[in-house]
């Protein structure tokens, strides 16, 4: 892991892989939530960890360098969020032949796997989910659709992601939901939040 700083008052941390960015992730958190650390923002992103309103960038890297994040553990106090997922997606046939698995079978292994929130962003409330091996990767839409209905459930590289409001998108669309996932008046606004953990059980499609 590398630190650097992002003007006066934030600090980068560059990781080597999602796995490290999590322990990070959970290590500030934890850290801040005890007192060790003063930061206003702590923001995970796919390979980065981003310390915001810092009051003193270089000593926060100095004390931070000398931590050891705990690895990332698969057990939680907390119970997976469930998202109620009708598996009825269009391009579920293109998913099932980048995994040469047939649609039920695609569907079968969205079922079983828990995910993780590993990062929020390209829209509010939208969580970049990881859990599948990197092996079921699927590309985007050559093309991107200009209208992705909210609640839409999606795949696009290694992540899974579900559209909190109507946008343009380029994802792999599996399913829907019907579950709020950003709410400005809740708190936090955000229902998937870095960490969480999540289950995209089945619903069944309403004639």
């Amino acid at each position: 892991m590398r630190i650097r700083p992002v003007g006066a008052h934030a600090l980068l941390l560059d990781c080597d892989d999602p796995d490290q960015v999590q322990a990070w992730r959970a290590e500030l958190w934890r850290r801040r939530e005890s007192g060790e650390l003063s930061a206003i923002e702590i923001v995970p992103a796919a390979a980065t960890v981003l310390l915001d309103g810092v009051p003193d960038a270089a000593a926060t890297a100095a004390l931070i360098a000398g931590w050891s994040p705990r690895p990332v553990t698969t057990t939680a106090a907390v119970d997976p969020v469930e998202v109620p997922t009708v598996y009825d997606g269009e391009d579920l046939p293109v998913v099932a032949g980048h995994w040469a698995m047939t649609v039920p079978e695609v569907v079968d292994r969205l079922r079983r796997t828990e995910f993780r929130v590993a990062f929020c962003g390209f829209a509010p409330g939208f969580a970049y989910l990881t859990g599948l091996p990197a092996e079921l990767a699927v590309p985007r839409l050559a093309t991107p659709r200009p209208r992705v209905p909210a609640g839409s459930v999606a795949l696009a590289g290694p992540y899974a992601g579900i559209y909190p409001t109507a946008s343009p998108g380029g994802w792999l669309l599996v399913g829907r939901t019907d579950l709020v996932l950003f709410d400005v008046h809740a708190d936090p606004p955000a229902r998937l939040t870095p960490g969480t953990r999540v289950r995209l059980v089945s619903r069944e499609r309403e004639e």
